[in-house]
C-alpha cells in the first residue's frame, strides 16, 4: 500500500468563508459510512457530523487552472474518523455527500476518489459591514427539483482557535478517507494552516434531509445545530489518493 503523505499535490485552491454547522450524532447513524481501516473520531465521547458551506477559489488540478472551474461554492455533509499510523493518529473527514455547481468537478472527484459529489445549480451570497467584516453567509441549491439553503450570521471577527476546543476538533482534520466501490479505502492528505474562527449568532439548515442525505440523518439534521461558527479559510492542497485497505 502507498502513503498519501508522500504523494504529490493533486488539487490546490483556496477554501474561504467556511460556514460550519455541527451536530452530535449516534454511532449507529455513522457506522455504515465508516471506511475500512478507520474508526470514529470523538469529541467529549461523542461522534459529530457537520454541514459546511464554503467557497472554492483559485482552483487548480495538478497545477493547471481549468477554465470556468476556478471559483464556485460547495456544501457538504461530513463526519470525523481517525486511523492509527505508526505511533500517531491521522484524524480525518469522511464525506457523506458534496454538492457543487460544476459537472467536471463532480465527475473528477467521483472517478478518482469515489467521493460522493453531486452536480446541481447553486447560489452564494455574502453580506459585510462597512469595515468588510462578514455578517452573513448564505448558500442555496436545487437538487432534483428539491431546494435547500444554509445560512450563518455572526457579529464577531474571526480569531485564532483555542487549543483543545470543539472548533479545533471540527476544523483541524488534515486527512480524508473515501470508501471505494469494492469496500476498500483511499487516503489523501489535506494541508492548510490553522484558521481563524468566530461563533455564529444564528445558523440554519433548510433542506429535505431524507431526500438529500437519507433517512438515517433525519432525526439529527432536522434540529438546530448544537454549535456553528465561521472560519476564514486559507490556501489548501490535497494530495493524490492512495489505497490503504
Amino acid at each position: 500500500m502507498g502513503d498519501a503523505e508522500n504523494k504529490g499535490v493533486f488539487l490546490s485552491a483556496e477554501w474561504r468563508h467556511l460556514a460550519m454547522l455541527n451536530w452530535p450524532v449516534e454511532r449507529d447513524v455513522l457506522q455504515p459510512h465508516v471506511p475500512a481501516g478507520t474508526e470514529l473520531d470523538l469529541w467529549a465521547g461523542q461522534p459529530y457530523c457537520s454541514v459546511i458551506g464554503f467557497m472554492f477559489l483559485k482552483t487548480r488540478i495538478m497545477g493547471v487552472p481549468i477554465p470556468l472551474h476556478q471559483s464556485f461554492p460547495e456544501v457538504n455533509l461530513r463526519f470525523y474518523v481517525r486511523r492509527k499510523f505508526g505511533d500517531q493518529w491521522r484524524r480525518a473527514a469522511v464525506f457523506v455527500r458534496e454538492l457543487v455547481p460544476k459537472r467536471m468537478v463532480a465527475w473528477i472527484a467521483r472517478g478518482l476518489f469515489n467521493e460522493q459529489y453531486s452536480y446541481c445549480p447553486m447560489s452564494y451570497d455574502i453580506d459585510r459591514d462597512s469595515g468588510g467584516v462578514i455578517q452573513r453567509l448564505q448558500f442555496g441549491w436545487r437538487l432534483a427539483g428539491s431546494p435547500g439553503s444554509l445560512e450563518l450570521r455572526t457579529e464577531q471577527v474571526p480569531q485564532p482557535m483555542a487549543e483543545g476546543s470543539e472548533q479545533q476538533y471540527i476544523a483541524e482534520h488534515y486527512w480524508g478517507y473515501a470508501r471505494q466501490p469494492d469496500g476498500g479505502t483511499k487516503e489523501y492528505r489535506v494541508r492548510h494552516p490553522s484558521w481563524n474562527v468566530c461563533d455564529a449568532s444564528s445558523a440554519r439548515l433548510d433542506v429535505d434531509v431524507a431526500h438529500l442525505y437519507g433517512d438515517r440523518f433525519v432525526d439529527v439534521l432536522s434540529h438546530e445545530p448544537t454549535s456553528a461558527f465561521l472560519a476564514d479559510g486559507s490556501a489548501v492542497t490535497v494530495s493524490h489518493g492512495v489505497r490503504i485497505a
